[in-house]
């Protein structure tokens, strides 16, 4: 069955967020550390970024590194962040050659200068590709994001609290760039979005599969998006055959 074919070019998800787990449970099924199930999870953001671009979503944002994994062993901490700095740097000519333009998110000057600076790098290598925006979640948390916009619009005080509209909080947000997301995929069976997006994510379709990411493919990609593509998007409003 061709998956690719039944999709509707029409009713395409502006913006699709991943939540990138069951790497370590990949792993250890096959006893083999954890580190490397995140090394063959570099084969399915490759193969789900290609998916996006060909299909024509303009933006893919996935998360890759939350505030609370820094509590994981130093051991495998150290290791994500040398696979971002290698990832970067290798992937940086596929993504100039698919016109894609990498982008991220979080509290960013938190991590490893060497992390930090390679990011800044593939951002600035990739800065004026225009077929879809790929953006990383690195170090980020919602809650935080929320915070730190709280604090911005304090700071400026530009507004009495009364005044303040929800585009003003838009704006204050680190995905200020970005439309809300239509679609949330989550791998490996957990069934929550673990403070990803808490405020974008208001009227976002969500949908999990058992798959873990390793072996989330362009196939299983496409199952999300036919997925999406049947539901009804009512925004709390009626459905149409009410």
């Amino acid at each position: 069955m061709d998956l690719e074919a039944q999709i509707r070019r029409d009713k395409l998800p502006r913006h699709v967020a991943v939540i990138m787990d069951g790497n370590g449970r990949w792993a250890a099924e096959r006893g083999q550390p954890r580190v490397f199930g995140h090394r063959q999870g570099v084969r399915a953001v490759r193969a789900v970024t290609e998916a996006a671009a060909e299909l024509g979503i303009p933006y893919l944002t996935l998360y890759a590194f939350s505030t609370e994994n820094w509590k994981r062993p130093r051991t495998e901490v150290n290791a994500l962040m040398g696979l971002l700095v290698e990832t970067i740097r290798t992937e940086v000519r596929e993504l100039n050659k698919n016109d894609i333009r990498l982008h991220a998110i979080g509290d960013l000057d938190k991590l490893p200068e060497r992390s930090y600076k390679a990011l800044l790098q593939g951002m600035k290598d990739t800065a004026d590709n225009k077929r879809m925006t790929l953006t990383l979640a690195l170090n980020y948390s919602g809650r935080w994001d929320i915070l730190q916009a709280v604090k911005s619009i304090c700071r400026k005080a530009e507004k009495q609290a009364e005044a303040l509209t929800e585009e003003d909080f838009d704006r204050a947000l680190c995905t200020a760039a970005l439309p809300d997301p239509e679609l949330l995929i989550r791998t490996s069976g957990e069934m929550r979005i673990s403070n990803f997006l808490l405020w974008e994510l208001a009227y976002t379709e969500l949908y999990f599969t058992k798959v873990y990411w390793p072996d989330f493919s362009k196939e299983e990609f496409y199952r999300a998006i036919l997925d999406f593509q049947r539901r009804e998007r009512r925004f709390g409003g009626l459905s149409a055959s009410t």
